[in-house]
């Protein structure tokens, strides 16, 4: 393997870049070898670029490479570079215009597939997945549980368009249906009314207060409509469980995401005045709830 630059970069990389705390994966070796990989025309996550040797790359792969590493030095994140993030173990394609798929969302998916492993002999498990971004939750999951059967919206016209490139790339094109819409907007139909088994979704639920707070690099590259959740960041969480028991079979399930510190309110709110029961609360590794799950 030519290694010509790999350690001046790595050196620099260790000396200026500030890991980003919510993408565990990332650290100076994985940044370095996903930008290599990505300079050799082999894009792929930092998570599977551990995975992988590295190709010699010829003078213009090394100028490229030694360009993004400037770049990502700036702040511009990985995944934007790479095109490439690791969700549940696959690899998505991601652009700007769709949110970059995060380590903790992995406890909605993991979450999601106790449900479905509830259907153990039921050849279609019915599924929504909204505020879809660029699939990442619904694919993973169709992956694993082959009975699930995706459609999937998000307001942004551009992460639709990514996620119908992940479906086209795990092969799930014929399989998973996608909208552009507000929400349960594209769903309105008398058709899609009291269907699915499972409704999943990852909403934006950072206070509109707080978002000027972010990260720069999350706030000044992810979209925005995809984390600002409005006053108090619930603004779409009360929308996603006072319009969710329409389009659930009864016993049908909700399972979302939730802001760390959210979760006991919105637990609260849906066992005092919801038609939902057997709601508890995900608790990730600090003991904080991030992920709420509820049985019509």
């Amino acid at each position: 393997m030519d290694r010509r630059n790999y350690g001046e970069l790595l050196a620099r990389l260790q000396a200026h870049l500030e890991l980003p705390p919510d993408k565990p994966d990332e650290d100076y070796e994985s940044t370095l070898r996903a930008l290599w990989l990505a300079a050799a025309d082999r894009p792929m996550s930092a998570d599977a670029a551990g995975k992988h040797e590295l190709p010699p790359l010829t003078d213009g792969q090394h100028r490229q490479l030694e360009t993004w590493v400037g770049e990502r030095l700036a702040g511009r994140p990985l995944a934007y570079i790479t095109g490439r993030q690791s969700f549940m173990g696959v690899d998505f394609v991601v652009r700007p215009g769709a949110l970059i798929p995060r380590r903790e969302t992995e406890l909605l998916g993991e979450a999601a597939l106790a449900v479905l492993r509830g259907y153990p002999e039921q050849p279609v498990v019915r599924c929504l997945d909204v505020c879809t971004g660029c699939g990442n939750l619904a694919i993973a999951l169709a992956i694993q549980w082959p009975a699930a059967r995706f459609l999937a919206s998000d307001l942004c016209e551009e992460a639709v368009e990514v996620a119908r490139e992940n479906a086209t790339l795990h092969g799930l094109e014929n399989d998973l249906g996608l909208f552009v819409g507000d929400l349960f907007e594209p769903f309105a139909a008398a058709e899609h009314h009291q269907r699915y088994d499972l409704i999943t979704c990852n909403p934006p639920y950072v206070s509109s207060t707080n978002v000027p707070q972010m990260a720069a690099e999350i706030s000044g590259h992810e979209p925005p409509a995809a984390f600002d959740g409005g006053f108090g960041g619930m603004a779409i969480l009360r929308r996603l469980v006072a319009e969710a028991p329409q389009y659930l079979v009864p016993g049908g399930w909700l399972v979302f995401e939730v802001g760390a510190g959210q979760g006991e309110a919105v637990i609260k709110r849906l066992r005092a005045r919801s038609p939902f029961r057997e709601i508890d609360g995900v608790c990730d590794a600090a003991g904080t709830v991030r992920v709420v799950t509820a049985r019509l």
